[in-house]
């Protein structure tokens, strides 16, 4: 009988569709893992693939190369080293023949030696799984190295029933692969989910979530281990790949994993820095762009934009540009200098006055007795998008859009102009986050980061009135309500789905939510043409927010 049992665990960062890298990343950690004597290493959801591997599963070509990759992995173990639990996609065979099935794999012995389906497929949110995936039956347990694990896969973990089947067929240890990405709120209801499955079934739990930039999601990794008491054995670092080696006994009352020191827990704001910084870089590195040019303008949304870019990528990979108009201020010139100095990244200037003025000549034909309005104003705003898309035209670095949730919610934003850009790091930040991580940063420097140590932006950045400045003494509350009103509003018409008139009974002014509300509903046309960015809420725009661009319906009878 199996009495001691080391388990790995491989919190790694693999890329979508990259399988030949993907199984590097696998063979480098279990030879890591071979020299603690690991007897399993574990990995998250879809390994093998990447995840969320997406219409890449209805490719033949691709499940044909996920099968031969998986085939010589489990060569690899017979040398009789770890055996291995990875993740792919998986065509089913007999019965379920034409079907395509989110699987676990076990490895040992030179021969994939077991296979399990994802039981319960999510079709909420950013998952469309069950348009890829066939449902798979309850999972029974796996026998490795004589010892029942029972392998279910992320969001079995969020129904009782998959835990107790396994439970009831006599699993010992639970083990769960996960691709779950980060949302401020998910860490507390991941634990809280694998909690009621140990008190539930009263076996430890083994949760290995995966690390990295996928699009427009984020993996935060902070995988854990749960003994069968609740207790937290195991608990890995948000934000950066690892690999844990745990040491488990089997005594009277089943399998017990040695305790080790947790991760340092991490504040709202350093957690959401991280996913900015790591969502942006990985999107950049795996893009293999070589590096991020974006407009400096002096505000605080593109300085901590610069900030991020250069944490994650290296101040050699920011380019950034001041491009001033006859509105623009000293003050902000040198607030974008000073940025830039703070920073150490490149800045160069490129004045826009004279697109201006031949805008202005182009158009006064058709423009002749009418007046000055936003019109004006935006094409200064487009002179800028041109200009930084020239730039990446001509050497290759991505636009990086500095627009922030709370300007995407309103269409404060001008379309083909500051929204241009490949990817938008502050797409699903709202103006008032925007202030706190500024403030954050500003005393802190995030592990990793490859930026300075010390203050990234001058105080008055985020002190001083916010401003697009297309005009004369221009202010953003001159079209907006106060940011922390705004934002509060927002928050509950899309985070918390609330109609006009039960926002408006938080002791909000009727007719600013109404105002807020047809902004919202009215900017969708822009929204669906804005570059991705990096999702930290439960309802980021996009693939979680569905609206419709032709929409009639007018929430609590607002008037449009």
């Amino acid at each position: 009988m199996t009495t001691s049992l080391i388990i790995a665990l491989a919190q790694i960062d693999p890329t979508v569709g990259d399988i030949a890298g993907n199984v590097e990343l696998i063979r480098a950690a279990r030879s890591e893992a071979a020299k603690s004597k690991a007897d399993l290493v574990v990995f998250p959801e879809l390994t093998i693939s990447g995840y969320p591997p997406e219409d890449l599963v209805y490719r033949p070509a691709f499940l044909d190369a996920v099968l031969k990759a998986a085939n010589d992995l489990a060569k690899d173990t017979a040398d009789g080293g770890p055996a291995l639990i990875v993740g792919a996609p998986w065509r089913g065979e007999g019965k379920e023949a034409g079907k395509t099935f989110n699987a676990g794999l076990v490895l040992d012995g030179g021969a994939i030696s077991a296979i399990r389906y994802k039981h319960h497929l999510p079709n909420y949110g950013v998952f469309d799984e069950q348009r890829v995936f066939a449902q798979g039956p309850a999972p029974g347990p796996v026998v490795l190295r004589g010892v029942r694990l029972g392998l279910m896969i992320c969001e079995d973990m969020w129904f009782e029933d998959t835990a107790e089947t396994l439970a009831e067929s006599g699993a010992e240890i639970l083990v769960i692969p996960n691709g779950s990405p980060f949302d401020v709120e998910k860490p507390d209801v991941r634990l809280n989910h694998a909690v009621a499955r140990v008190t539930e079934t009263n076996l430890p739990l083994i949760y290995v979530n995966q690390i990295g930039g996928q699009d427009d999601l984020v993996f935060d990794g902070a995988s854990f281990v749960l003994n069968a008491d609740c207790s937290l054995a195991i608990q890995m670092p948000p934000w950066r790949t690892a690999l844990t080696v745990t040491t488990w006994t089997k005594g009277a009352n089943g399998w017990v994993c040695a305790v080790q020191s947790p991760a340092k827990p991490m504040s709202k704001m350093e957690n959401i820095y991280h996913a900015l910084m790591l969502g942006l870089g990985d999107y950049v590195r795996k893009n293999k762009f070589p590096g991020v040019v974006l407009g400096l303008s002096g505000g605080i949304d593109s300085a901590i934009c610069a900030a991020i870019a250069a944490d994650a990528l290296g101040l050699d990979k920011v380019h950034c540009v001041m491009m001033p108009s006859p509105y623009t201020s000293q003050e902000s010139l040198d607030d974008a200098a000073a940025v830039a100095k703070f920073l150490g990244v490149r800045l160069d200037t490129i004045n826009i006055g004279p697109a201006m003025t031949a805008y202005d000549a182009m158009l006064k034909p058709l423009f002749t007795g009418t007046k000055a309005d936003a019109t004006e104003e935006n094409l200064q705003s487009r002179a800028r998008g041109m200009a930084l898309m020239a730039l990446s035209n001509k050497f290759g670095k991505m636009v990086l859009s500095t627009g922030n949730k709370s300007e995407m919610s309103t269409g404060y934003a001008t379309l083909y102009g500051d929204m241009c850009g490949g990817y938008a790091v502050l797409k699903d930040v709202y103006k008032t986050t925007v202030f706190a991580l500024s403030k954050w940063r500003n005393t802190h420097k995030p592990l990793g980061a490859l930026g300075p140590i010390g203050m990234v932006m001058p105080v008055n950045v985020i002190t001083k009135p916010p401003t697009a400045e297309l005009k004369p003494d221009q202010k953003d509350q001159d079209t907006l309500p106060p940011y922390d009103v705004l934002d509060a509003i927002l928050h509950g018409l899309i985070e918390d789905a609330e109609g006009v008139n039960a926002v408006a009974a938080r002791g909000f002014d009727g007719a600013v939510v109404r105002r807020v509300y047809k902004m919202l509903k009215t900017a969708e046309y822009k929204r669906r043409q804005a570059p991705p960015g990096v999702k930290i809420t439960h309802l980021a725009f996009g693939r979680d927010y569905r609206y419709p661009i032709t929409n009639g319906f007018q929430d609590d009878g607002a008037p449009l």
